[in-house]
């Protein structure tokens, strides 16, 4: 009867860890920070020398040689700082045990189906601001800052509407970033911005992967070469997009 109830809690734990690692992969944290927690998680329920592996699109999970190897698939990736805290300060929890393994698997379950992310109405406005910002950075004119504000809300309502649509990235960013130079050479040719140069960097700041390429040269610096090196290459894909977008709108109509 103790074997079962011991087989009993360990399927508990890996279903907790599990859940633990999916929100902390889909809101952009690093792998090797994923697997740390998850192994502390197991580990503060008694469970030692547990095996964890984890890539940018799947998360494998053992506890011993005893139990059935668990892998799960990651298909939807985003930025949520604020998750990634929440399961921290979660972790922090059971390691001081205050929490039983339902009272985590339920906090956790409730932390996954949580939408935490700003409104559309808000992220609009935020990103069509930042972008006129983002001139002022690049050494751009007060005169322009209107036009930066238009490529940039352009840019995202194209991105947000595409990826309705079409599941890719690089189709999004893609378009996105041609609609960014046909606005910035459109309002330049008319005479009513200065700089196009300044006005199309400012426009495609947001969808530049900053935290892609700081993520992978810290899994990198981690050791954990394949996850370093994935989302290298996604980083890459997605300047690729932006760059591709821009020239060839130039080469058409310009």
């Amino acid at each position: 009867m103790s074997e079962s109830i011991t087989i009993i809690d360990e399927d508990k734990v890996i279903d907790l860890v599990l859940v633990a690692g999916r929100i902390l992969l889909e809101s952009g944290a690093e792998t090797y920070r994923i697997e740390d927690t998850m192994n502390r998680m197991a580990a503060s329920y008694g469970l030692k020398d547990t095996y964890s592996f984890v890539t940018s699109t799947a998360i494998i999970f053992s506890l011993n040689n005893r139990t059935n190897t668990r892998l799960i698939r990651i298909r939807e990736r985003t930025t949520d700082l604020e998750k990634i805290a929440l399961v921290n300060n979660i972790s922090r929890k059971i390691a001081a045990h205050k929490l039983t393994i339902d009272e985590a698997k339920s906090e956790l379950v409730h932390l996954h189906h949580m939408s935490l992310q700003f409104t559309t109405v808000l992220k609009f406005f935020a990103v069509a601001i930042a972008c006129g910002f983002f001139l002022f950075m690049f050494g751009g004119v007060a005169h322009d800052f209107i036009y930066a504000v238009i490529a940039g809300a352009g840019a995202f309502l194209t991105f947000e509407w595409i990826q309705k649509f079409i599941q890719i990235k690089f189709f999004s960013e893609f378009i996105s970033a041609a609609v960014v130079i046909l606005i910035a050479a459109t309002v330049t040719h008319l005479g009513w911005a200065y700089n196009q140069n300044t006005i199309t960097i400012a426009g495609v700041m947001p969808l530049v992967p900053g935290i892609l390429i700081t993520n992978a040269i810290r899994d990198l610096m981690a050791g954990e070469l394949i996850a370093g090196m994935s989302r290298g290459v996604e980083a890459a894909l997605t300047s690729f997009a932006i760059g591709a977008g821009v020239a060839i709108v130039l080469l058409i109509f310009y």
